[in-house]
């Protein structure tokens, strides 16, 4: 008897893993767009799973795959409906206001600036997560920046005086209003026939995120000022699900996702929208696929200047009013100190 337990405890001891065996849930972001398609698809599917030797092991879908509505990922996630999501943190701002301050448009021009932004808000993002969401964030990723398609003859910033624009977000929103056109909500799949009916003039996303999804086919016209910001996708776990986890394997989650996920798709940030303008307009090589021929409309450092005065005089007081507390001040000593730009 005294063998047979001996034998038992023994075979017990060489099956249990130094790191528990863990399988994850995982909601990635749109199906159809190259972040989840190159970055997020490869790690969550292969990498982090390879990187643990098989111990975590990853059920992946998109929220769109779901039939999700988008300002209910986090909300769910938080409730423990799936253990890990990602998606545009402007879908969450009507539950958490104050998370528009990650995201303003015009402040960042290149994808160093964009990220040097996020990384000054991180501890805003993660304290917005936790409180909100009952999350812990584990990566903010990059859309590249959220420029204007046109299914009408532009030349510049003032021709948008009039039209109706779909934003990518609410402070975009704002701004385009600021600047005499009506901003219109429509979601992201639906864009492509709003342009062709005219229920909307134009719209603002990513220029890959248009490309992908045949924006070119429905509009005209291409201005590729970052009227929308750079449209960060924030990853973030339950956290519950993620305090439950041993320290083995947290140290593996967050080194692979910041190794693995999140500073590749920073480093490809820049030259994906050079890449992504060539294809929708013909000025420059597609290494995408068939390059396009969409109008090119520079904007000019009138234009420029314009926007940028309307955002730091009218819609970056306008959030903070609305966001409340202390978020002006926390934003002033942190994104405002690194841009530049002091909310008053």
């Amino acid at each position: 008897m005294k063998k047979t337990l001996a034998l038992l405890a023994a075979t017990t001891a060489l099956a249990t893993p130094l790191m528990a065996q863990e399988t994850l849930s995982v909601v990635g972001s749109w199906s159809s767009l190259p972040l989840h398609n190159e970055y997020e698809a490869p790690f969550w599917s292969t990498t982090l799973p390879a990187a643990s030797d098989g111990k975590i092991t990853v059920e992946l879908t998109t929220h769109n795959q779901m039939g999700l509505g988008l300002g209910d990922v986090y909300p769910l996630l938080g409730q423990g409906v799936y253990d890990v999501a990602m998606t545009v943190a402007d879908y969450a701002v009507a539950d958490a206001p104050e998370l528009e301050g990650l995201d303003v448009p015009l402040l960042a021009l290149t994808a160093d600036e964009a990220r040097a932004m996020v990384d000054a808000a991180r501890p805003m993002v993660d304290d917005i997560y936790r409180d909100r969401f009952n999350s812990k964030v584990l990566a903010v990723a990059p859309y590249p920046p959220q420029v204007v398609f046109c299914n009408a003859e532009i030349a510049g910033l003032d021709d948008l005086k009039g039209l109706k624009v779909r934003a990518s977000g609410r402070m975009t929103a704002k701004l385009l209003e600021a600047l005499g056109a009506e901003g219109v909500n429509v979601s992201f799949s639906e864009v492509p026939g709003a342009l062709q009916n005219g229920v909307v003039d134009c719209a603002v996303t990513g220029a890959g995120s248009g490309y992908s999804a045949g924006w070119w086919e429905v509009s005209t016209h291409l201005m590729p000022l970052p009227l929308g910001g750079w449209d960060p996708v924030v990853t973030a776990m339950n956290m519950d699900r993620w305090n439950g986890l041993d320290a083995g394997t947290q140290e593996i989650i967050q080194t692979q996702v910041k190794a693995e996920f999140e500073d590749p798709a920073w480093a490809s940030a820049q030259d994906a929208l050079t890449n992504d303008v060539a294809c929708l307009t013909g000025n420059g090589d597609c290494p995408s696929g068939d390059a396009r021929s969409m109008v090119l409309v520079e904007a000019s450092d009138a234009d420029f200047t314009k926007a940028r005065d309307i955002l730091t005089s009218e819609v970056l007081p306008e959030w903070a009013e609305r966001a409340g507390g202390d978020w002006a001040a926390r934003w002033n000593a942190s994104v405002g100190q690194t841009v530049g730009v002091t909310i008053e």
